[in-house]
C-alpha cells in the first residue's frame, strides 16, 4: 500500500485506527478452542467486525511465534485474510545487518505479504537499509516507545539531543516519508508534538491508546497533520472487549467509539 493509498483510505473512512491483533491463545473466548485454528478464527471474526472502521491491522508476531510452525501459518493466513485494502503491519521489531536483515524482509514482505514491518534502529543504518530494498513496503522505526523502560536509553542525552531525537533526525537521511514511519508511544504525549516538529511528514504509528492509558485526544492534538500522519493502534481494549460469544460485536462497539472520536480530527 502506497502513502497516497493510505491517506485516501484514512479520509474516505474518516479513521486512522489500527487494530492490534495480539491474539493470545490463553485469552481468546473458550468456545473457539475447538476450531482447527482457534487464533485464526478469532482474528477472522475480529477483522470481519472492524474492517470498515479501521485502516490497518497489526499482529504482534510474538503471539504467533510462540505457537511454533502452526503460529507462522496463522500469521500468513491472517495477512491473506486482511487483504490489500488495509495496511498490514507485522510488529516483529526486527533489526540486524546484511543478509540477515534481507532474509527478515523476505520473510515478512514476500513470503507473508505484510506491507510494513517494525524495525529496531539500535545497530544503525546498515541494519535498516536492507528492509528498504523491497518496493512498495514500509518500515516503522522504533523512535520513542510507550513502555516504562524507554527512558533507560531513549532519553539519554549528550547535552544537545536525546537518543530518540537522534534516531528521528538521522534516519530521515535513509528513506523518504513514503517508506518510513516512526513508532511514538501515546503515553509520551508530552513529547509527541516535539517529535512531529522533527519529522513533519512521516507517519507515526502510535501504540498505547486504550488499555495502556494513552489519550487519543492529546495525540491527535499534538501530531495530526493535513495528511493525517497518524496510525493510532488499539489492541486489548478492542479485541478483548468481551470474552464471550459476543466478542466480535463487542470489539466492533469499542472500535466504533474510537473511530467516532477520530472523525472530528479529520
Amino acid at each position: 500500500m502506497t502513502r497516497d493509498q493510505l491517506i485516501d483510505n484514512i479520509f474516505s473512512k474518516k479513521s486512522y485506527l489500527c487494530v492490534g491483533l495480539d491474539a493470545d491463545l490463553s485469552k481468546i473466548p473458550t468456545h473457539l478452542l475447538d476450531s482447527p485454528d482457534p487464533v485464526f478464527e478469532f482474528n477472522k471474526q475480529i477483522i470481519d467486525a472492524t474492517k470498515d472502521l479501521c485502516v490497518a491491522y497489526k499482529p504482534n508476531t510474538a503471539f504467533y511465534e510462540a505457537l511454533g510452525a502452526k503460529g507462522w501459518e496463522t500469521l500468513k493466513k491472517t495477512a491473506d485474510y486482511i487483504g490489500d485494502k488495509h495496511l498490514r503491519i507485522a510488529d516483529a521489531k526486527r533489526g540486524d545487518i546484511g543478509n540477515t536483515a534481507e532474509r527478515y524482509a523476505e520473510a515478512f514482505f514476500n513470503q507473508m505479504a505484510y506491507d510494513a514491518l517494525t524495525v529496531a534502529p539500535y545497530m544503525g543504518e546498515d541494519s535498516v537499509k536492507p528492509f528498504l530494498n523491497t518496493k512498495g513496503k514500509w518500515i516503522i522505526l522504533l523512535a520513542h516507545t510507550s513502555n516504562p523502560g524507554s527512558s533507560d536509553f531513549q532519553l539519554f542525552s549528550d547535552g544537545k539531543k536525546n537518543l530518540y531525537e537522534e534516531v528521528v533526525t538521522k534516519s530521515q537521511q535513509w528513506a523518504s516519508p513514503d517508506q518510513m514511519m516512526f513508532v511514538v508511544g501515546a503515553t509520551r504525549a508530552d513529547r509527541i508534538g516535539h517529535i512531529r516538529k522533527l519529522s513533519p511528514k512521516n507517519f507515526f504509528l502510535v501504540p498505547g491508546v486504550g488499555a495502556q492509558g494513552g489519550s487519543l485526544e492529546e495525540v491527535s492534538k499534538e501530531a495530526i497533520t493535513s495528511e493525517c500522519g497518524l496510525l493510532v493502534n488499539s489492541s486489548r481494549a478492542i479485541i478483548y472487549a468481551s470474552s464471550g460469544k459476543d466478542f466480535a460485536e463487542a470489539a466492533r462497539t469499542e472500535a466504533l467509539k474510537v473511530k467516532k472520536e477520530m472523525e472530528r480530527w479529520l
